[in-house]
């Protein structure tokens, strides 16, 4: 895992986003497509709306979602919402963004749906080209909460969960996650500095640390990086 450390949350959200129009360079000059997962989350957004200002073949990319809350369209509460008008002046058109299905009646169904979905993305090798991630102050990532029974679950690439900070979610899980191409952390605030050592120590206790390591690259401004 490797682990730049930047002065401040907006630092990082600029290099971060310098990061991912290069993986996006790289992924279409090599196989002609960039599919890249996103999360939620303050710095994510500064970050997406300066990867918009980048040197990007946008026309290759295909955005999936982490994971999301169940929730309205157009709640300020959908990580959907945020990045739609974070990549607002990005010349994407409205189907290179593939938005998790959580206002379907059947949940389960539709998290069958999304994981067809991003089995169709990345066919044949089933490997997404990025996975950026976020990390709580309680080392969950994506909407792996710790205890929650999806933490187990090598059967599903897409799950929904319980109630979580008042909304059930849908979330990609581990078996996904772990055959990315590349990870990309993006971690700010000193709330997070405890659960920053943690990941950086491989630590399985928390969801977190469950990530596969070896592609990884971590992006902590000082305040986490303590």
């Amino acid at each position: 895992m490797k682990v730049e450390v930047l002065p401040d949350s907006n630092a990082v959200a600029r290099r971060a986003a310098a990061f991912i129009a290069d993986a996006a360079r790289a992924a279409v000059m090599e196989r002609g497509r960039f599919v890249f997962a996103a999360s939620g989350g303050r710095t994510p957004w500064v970050m997406l709306r300066a990867l918009a200002d980048e040197l990007v073949p946008w026309e290759a990319v295909e955005i999936v979602q982490v994971d999301e809350r169940v929730a309205p369209e157009g709640h300020p509460d959908r990580n959907l919402t945020h990045l739609r008008g974070s990549l607002a002046h990005a010349p994407l058109q409205s189907g290179q963004i593939h938005p998790m299905p959580v206002e379907a009646p059947d949940l389960d169904a539709a998290a069958r749906e999304y994981a067809g979905t991003v089995d169709r993305l990345t066919a044949p090798s089933g490997q997404m080209d990025l996975v950026h991630l976020g990390l709580g102050p309680d080392g969950h990532t994506a909407s792996l909460i710790p205890g929650a029974p999806e933490l187990e679950r090598r059967d599903k690439t897409v799950a929904v969960t319980g109630v979580y900070q008042g909304r059930r979610r849908m979330t990609l899980t581990f078996p996904v996650l772990d055959k990315a191409r590349r990870i990309l952390w993006v971690v700010t605030g000193a709330d997070k500095r405890d659960m920053l050592r943690r990941l950086r120590e491989g630590d399985a206790t928390i969801p977190a640390g469950r990530v596969a390591p070896d592609v990884a690259v971590v992006m902590a401004d000082r305040a986490a990086a303590g």
